[in-house]
């Protein structure tokens, strides 16, 4: 039964993220989010994963600070202030590692964690992408281990909405840099200039 209810609540997390993709909203967002959080962290209760069940912890207490950080949308520099929460956070998980280390395959959701926590931290759209990629291979390893077999249908299933979404802004933006005349192995910052200019004329 308590198999049951893990498979349950995660489903219910992953339903949680693809709602929070559908919403505008930056409130609404982070409610899914946090609603996502909670449900996984059940669905690792019910099926004694402690290194899953910290990590969510962790993930819980990574979009506190991020929430409260002070920092303008569009500012893209790394300050003191941010070293100082990456190691804080990454120092962090390290310690639940050790705490809750059950083999080495356990170690794959505190991988996952901290490598989304840079993810996030850094300012690189396209870095954030591809650590995503990476995160998913990741969880899906640890549910493997764990035996989630669920959830790992769902992180399969986002691993190829990430990977498709992915390759649809490659080529979108291959086909704006071919039409502002730039050459394809050069990336300038008025290729973002020509793309911004190209989606207004739609």
């Amino acid at each position: 039964m308590l198999f049951v209810f893990s498979q349950i609540f995660a489903v219910i997390n992953y339903l949680f993220i693809m709602l929070s993709y559908a919403v505008k909203k930056r409130k609404q967002l982070l409610i899914y989010s946090f609603l996502s959080l909670i449900a996984n962290g059940l669905s690792y209760v019910f099926l004694a994963a402690w290194s899953g069940l910290a990590m969510v912890g962790v993930a819980i207490l990574r979009n506190i600070i991020f929430l409260f950080q002070n920092k303008k949308e569009n500012d893209k520099t790394i300050s003191a202030q941010d070293w100082i929460i990456l190691s804080f956070l990454i120092l962090i998980c390290s310690v639940l590692a050790f705490v809750t280390y059950s083999g080495f395959l356990s170690l794959f959701s505190v991988f996952a964690t901290i490598l989304y926590t840079v993810s996030v931290w850094q300012k690189n759209i396209f870095v954030y992408n591809i650590c995503g990629i990476i995160v998913s291979v990741l969880w899906i390893i640890y549910d493997i281990f764990v035996f989630s077999p669920l959830a790992i249908v769902c992180e399969i299933v986002m691993l190829l909405f990430v990977l498709v979404s992915l390759i649809v802004r490659l080529v979108k933006k291959r086909k704006n840099k071919q039409e502002c005349g730039l050459d394809k192995f050069d990336l300038k910052e008025k290729d973002f200039d020509c793309e911004v200019k190209n989606d207004e004329t739609v």
